[in-house]
């Protein structure tokens, strides 16, 4: 019989795709999602179980019934400009409701989690690419919130002994090759969806925030991994746990960064089209380039991006973006 796996957020956009790449490594994915962001439609390779991850009772419910032996935690809010409005309620539901799911698996002795955090918890950093020795600095609440967490299961794993694998990933981007899921953010804020919108006439047109930036095109560097290499990490550390390794804390990226002009360019290769821009002032606490040093994935992991290229990311995303009208949306929360 396959081990269960509770995935916290499996109705969202990168819960959905771990969802899917636990099934084909033989594990049950069971999605666990208020569908407050996700989609009902986007569970395809397991049950779903309305619930939230504030609600300890539930919680403890689903671990003992499912015979949970792992979590994967992606469920979390991950608007940046909206955790800076309304820090209370990043707080509350990010870390303070992860709390909750912590002492829920302990009261049931489900003692592995793989939590999904950011790159925002290095703030703005002083050297790139970033190590995961860099400093972690927060610059808004969305990226405090995960940082706490992430000491919380220091503390846990010293004094219960419950292991994890923190992801911090970069910019997660792209669409499931084979078109079965992928992004719709509400509002949308990724730059490529953006962009492929503008291109298409199906948004308006791309606001590209800073060209002033120390850059060869001047403006900001960021590194895209395919969301299918994330999903695919999410069980190499799932693995690397059930094998009782110790607890990471690990990068998730390609170590190459791209300029929001390159995305631009990439873009319209893939739709043939122009990319209609605004240019416009940079936003606070944008740091000019995030490139990840992910070395230390490919050393205790074994994990090596595939997909990432930026050509790959950028069509895989057209595809899906280009689906037909009566095409059930997909993955919309984290």
């Amino acid at each position: 019989m396959s081990a269960s796996v509770l995935v916290t957020g499996g109705a969202g956009y990168i819960g959905s795709h771990a969802c899917k790449a636990l099934a084909r490594a033989g594990f049950r994915p069971i999605a666990y999602d208020n569908l407050a962001y996700g989609h009902s439609q986007a569970v395809k390779w397991g049950p779903l179980v309305d619930g939230d991850i504030a609600d300890g009772p539930r919680l403890r419910a689903v671990l003992s019934a499912e015979r949970v032996v792992a979590v994967m935690h992606f469920a979390a809010f991950a608007y940046v400009g909206e955790s800076m409005s309304d820090p209370a309620r990043y707080f509350r539901n990010n870390t303070v409701a992860t709390l909750t799911l912590l002492d829920a698996m302990r009261d049931v002795g489900v003692d592995r989690m793989v939590f999904s955090s950011t790159c925002a918890t290095y703030g703005v950093p002083g050297e790139v690419p970033i190590s995961e020795s860099a400093p972690q600095r927060p610059v808004n609440p969305y990226g405090e919130s995960k940082l706490m967490v992430e000491r919380v299961l220091d503390w846990y794993d010293q004094a219960y002994e419950t292991r994890s694998v923190s992801l911090r990933y970069f910019n997660a981007a792209g669409a499931d090759l084979d078109g079965e899921i992928g992004e719709d953010h509400n509002p949308e804020t990724h730059l490529i969806p953006l962009a492929i919108k503008a291109a298409l006439g199906l948004g308006p047109a791309l606001k590209i925030f800073g060209t002033d930036y120390p850059t060869a095109d001047g403006t900001a560097i960021r590194d895209f991994i395919h969301v299918e290499d994330l999903a695919e990490a999410h069980v190499r550390a799932l693995r690397h746990l059930l094998h009782g390794g110790a607890t990471l804390k690990l990068n998730l990226g390609t170590g190459m960064g791209h300029t929001v002009r390159e995305v631009v360019r990439a873009v319209e290769r893939a739709t043939g089209r122009p990319v209609p821009v605004i240019e416009a002032p940079r936003r606070a606490g944008d740091p000019p380039a995030l490139v990840a040093d992910a070395g230390q994935a490919r050393v205790k992991l074994d994990w090596v991006p595939t997909r990432s290229d930026l050509d790959t990311i950028v069509t895989s995303a057209l595809r899906w973006h280009e689906r037909p009208e009566d095409q059930p949306l997909a993955a919309a929360a984290v």
